[in-house]
């Protein structure tokens, strides 16, 4: 840690604003005019919208996560949490990853801490569920539906077969979507290299408690998600939820019962619940409460953005919505977080706030290899794609968003030879538990039993 008296902003978070925000600071600051310290539990960023593809091994699972420490050279990176906040005295209590708790003072702060899965109180879903939101979930589920597919080649009972070949996704909104059409697309590539395995043996299902999948990309276009993945085979259950899922066998509030291996919940995200310990004003479902600046209410050192903060909509508010929000998503994030980093040097320097003023540039969603819906929003125009050409525009621009000149180009070679080679459908499970196989080398052999144990001594002869 640096010893330095200069000011010192504190950068809770290393995601999306957490790094573009710190970037930003770095860049706009005069050298030596200030620490600029980033905390985060991860040494790395992910950017999320690549993690469909990461699971059905179109992209190195490598190339979606960029190290904070590289980019970010000129600051601080501390491997921690941030576990309480003294507004009053101006000082965080970081726990790293190892040793005791410590205290750190700030002059400012920027609360970038994302958001976390949401979940519910269903039975079975902490111990059965598998989630969207990093890079290790990514790996686990696509090493998971490998081996899945590995159980149901090598066995006999139809029953151990049939829950090995279900899949069930919840949450039918950009993560939920793109993961069961990337995963259907990889296992439906992986089912040419098994003799007992074939893609008609599968089940996927898509559950959802909305009455459409895809709402970001409008009515029109969600229909046509929903009728290409039915397409495929998959079965798409809308207005549905899931009521308990204990020991994989999944019951669905329409009735229909299943039993499943994969249960993968994407049922929308929640602000990160440690908000709640920081003293912050937060809005009615826990988001930072910000003005348009990105301040947060009623201080002048603490700005919010992101998923974690709850920012005004003024382009949505001029068109006559009042209570317009911006949405959790990756368009806002990367903008909010440049204003933030200007306004956080305005305010250093003294100077006036920006306001964050955006209107929304469209959405994308791949459906799988060749596949996907874009609509495109150019001033009072709505350009609608569909197929290839959407999932085109989708790589396009989620790999231009990407961040780094060194990531880009790892992930437009990984899509380069993917032209060329064949997926990758080998499973890596023992990943999660290398040292296993080690261990049971390496591990003392149980020592013998003792002579006669367990009987009772016989009588000597006389």
């Amino acid at each position: 840690m640096s010893t330095t008296e200069r000011p010192r902003i504190l950068v809770v978070g290393g995601g999306y604003v957490g790094l573009y925000a710190a970037r930003r600071i770095l860049k706009k600051m005069r050298y030596g005019e200030a620490t600029v310290t980033v905390v985060d539990p991860r040494s790395y960023m992910t950017y999320q919208p690549f993690l469909p593809e990461a699971a059905a091994g179109s992209i190195s699972p490598r190339h979606v996560v960029v190290p904070l420490r590289r980019v970010l050279p000129k600051a601080e990176v501390l491997t921690g949490r941030v576990t309480t906040i003294d507004q009053d005295r101006k000082v965080a209590t970081i726990a790293p990853l190892v040793g005791e708790a410590y205290e750190l003072p700030f002059d400012y702060l920027v609360i970038a801490m994302g958001a976390v899965s949401r979940t519910f109180p269903i039975p079975g879903l902490a111990e059965n569920g598998i989630g969207m939101k990093g890079i290790e979930e990514a790996i686990g589920l696509r090493n998971h539906v490998l081996e899945q597919l590995d159980k149901a080649d090598s066995t006999t009972d139809e029953d151990v077969r049939r829950k090995a070949l279900t899949f069930v996704f919840v949450g039918g909104g950009f993560a939920g979507a793109e993961t069961v059409g990337e995963v259907e697309d990889m296992a439906r590539d992986a089912a040419k290299y098994y003799n007992n395995v074939k893609r008609e043996d599968m089940r996927f299902l898509l559950v959802d408690v909305a009455d459409k999948i895809l709402p970001e990309v409008g009515p029109k276009l969600g229909a046509y998600g929903k009728e290409h993945l039915e397409s495929r085979g998959v079965e798409v259950y809308l207005k549905t939820g899931m009521d308990s899922c204990v020991d994989g066998h999944v019951k669905l509030n329409n009735g229909l019962e299943v039993d499943s291996n994969t249960i993968v919940w994407t049922a929308g995200v929640k602000p990160n619940p440690a908000l709640a310990r920081f003293g912050l004003p937060l809005g009615p479902r826990g988001h930072v409460d910000t003005a348009p600046s990105l301040q947060v209410q009623g201080t002048d050192y603490i700005w919010a953005a992101g998923d974690n903060a709850q920012v005004p909509d003024l382009v949505g508010r001029k068109n006559g919505n009042e209570n317009a929000w911006c949405p959790p998503n990756a368009q806002h994030a990367l903008r909010q977080a440049k204003v933030l980093g200007d306004n956080v040097v305005s305010g250093m320097r003294g100077f006036p706030q920006k306001d964050y003023s955006h209107a929304n540039k469209g959405a994308v969603a791949g459906l799988g290899l060749h596949k996907g819906v874009a609509m495109i929003v150019m001033g009072k125009m709505k350009i609608k794609l569909k197929g290839r050409l959407a999932w085109y525009m989708h790589r396009a621009y989620h790999g231009m968003a990407m961040p780094t000149f060194n990531r880009k180009i790892r992930v437009f070679a990984d899509w380069t030879l993917a032209m060329f080679l064949k997926r990758e459908v080998v499973s890596l499970g023992a990943m999660e538990n290398p040292r296993e196989e080690f261990y049971e080398a390496a591990k003392p052999a149980p020592a013998p039993a003792a002579a006669g144990s367990g009987d009772k001594p016989k009588a000597k002869a006389s």
